[in-house]
């Protein structure tokens, strides 16, 4: 009964991951997303045969269908996705696409149809212990395609450029990965007897943290409750969808702007100064620049749109935002699919200012179809050096 509860509980777990995972993949499609919601789905399948062979006893189809999930689909697409996750390269991704599709077909076909040897009980059981040499030449071969998909995305994450938090972030995604697929191998390869849905659970578990991971946002809801503007919001929702109802091509990006009456109103800031015609300009009171780094990573074949609905959010910035004195969209010649997007405010106000503006609001809703994954860096200037016409050659105008 042991074993029969265990397994119950792996299983349903199993099933609540894969439908967790099916909604991260809904929430930022990719590749490594798909890759991890078929290894649960093989998993999930996996155990859910291997409860029915706890009731009741293995047979010849829950055994294979045990062994299917976990020996074979779990593993080797949790290792293709770290390798859709990590990897950079469209060669490397099309290579380990075409190994993928090797190692899936065929040694499908054979553990589906070989013949199996031995009798079985109601506890895991082990593969080698009723699969003949040629299944288990293949699923040796598929475990070692595993482990190599493993390495080359590891190496990959450890030798892009830059580091820290994502760095950091992207080696805890690739060890949780690992070490499903790990478990996975033990459970398919020895069974374990009562051990076995409680190494299948920390697989799922494992699986299901390094989607989690992923499907995060990075970048934080960084308004509070309290308005920091004593005037009504003029960028109401009304107002809002009558500014962008109608093609939402990218093609044309923000043609509304062109009309001068829809030009952004500027908030006033608390306790504004009265106006003084005679006497000479206030000084402005010193304030600490703010700067904010963003880093996009592209959809493949997204490249040119969102360079055009950047390249149009740039000059919006440049005319009607006096307060961001730097903004910049950077292409990365080593990345293709990576944009770096540079500014720097004038204060806190001012960037929370552009982040409610608009265009601001409308490029971030575009492109958001066109981004797999956003990393935000804030700054706080301490110390720098730039010449006068540093801001007139980046700012269009």
């Amino acid at each position: 009964m042991v074993t029969v509860g265990l397994a119950f509980t792996s299983a349903l777990v199993a099933w609540s991951a894969t439908a967790a995972l099916a909604a991260y993949a809904q929430r930022r499609p990719s590749a490594a997303a798909v890759g991890w919601l078929v290894a649960a789905f093989g998993i999930a399948a996996g155990l859910s045969a291997a409860v029915v062979g706890a009731i009741l006893g293995f047979g010849d189809v829950t055994f294979r269908l045990h062994q299917i999930g976990v020996s074979l689909l779990g593993p080797l697409y949790m290792a293709w996705g770290a390798v859709e996750y990590g990897v950079r390269s469209p060669r490397g991704r099309f290579t380990s696409r075409l190994f993928l599709s090797a190692f899936t077909i065929v040694p499908l076909v054979v553990l589906f149809v070989d013949r199996l040897s031995g009798g079985f009980d109601r506890a895991f059981p082990a593969f080698a212990d009723h699969y003949d040499i040629i299944p288990r030449w293949l699923i040796g071969a598929a475990h070692l395609v595993v482990a190599v998909f493993l390495v080359c995305a590891l190496v990959a994450v450890l030798r892009r450029r830059g580091g820290g938090r994502d760095r950091g972030a992207d080696l805890s995604v690739l060890g949780l990965v690992a070490l499903a697929a790990l478990l996975c191998v033990v459970v398919g390869r020895m069974g374990l007897g009562v051990l076995g849905p409680l190494l299948a659970l920390g697989a799922v578990a494992a699986l299901w943290g390094a989607s989690a991971m992923v499907a995060r946002p990075r970048h934080r809801d960084r308004y509070e409750d309290d308005d920091p503007y004593d005037d009504e919001d003029p960028y109401d929702e009304g107002r809002h969808d009558d500014r962008y109802d109608g093609d939402d091509d990218a093609d044309e990006p923000f043609e509304s702007y062109d009309e001068p009456q829809e030009e952004p109103v500027r908030r006033r800031r608390r306790n504004p100064e009265p106006d003084r015609h005679d006497a000479p300009p206030a000084r402005r009171a010193p304030s600490k620049l703010r700067g904010v780094i963003t880093i996009y990573t592209l959809a493949e074949g997204q490249e040119d749109g969102f360079d055009q609905i950047a390249d149009a959010v740039v000059d919006q910035v440049a005319h009607h935002e006096p307060d961001t004195l730097l903004f910049a969209c950077h292409t990365v010649p080593n990345g293709p699919l990576q944009r770096i997007v540079y500014a720097i405010y004038r204060d806190e106000l001012a960037r929370e200012e552009h982040e409610r503006q608009p265009h601001t609001l409308e490029f971030a809703r575009r492109s958001s179809s066109q981004v797999v994954a956003t990393n935000v860096i804030e700054l706080s200037l301490s110390g720098a050096s730039a010449s006068d016409g540093l801001a007139a050659m980046l700012m269009p105008h």
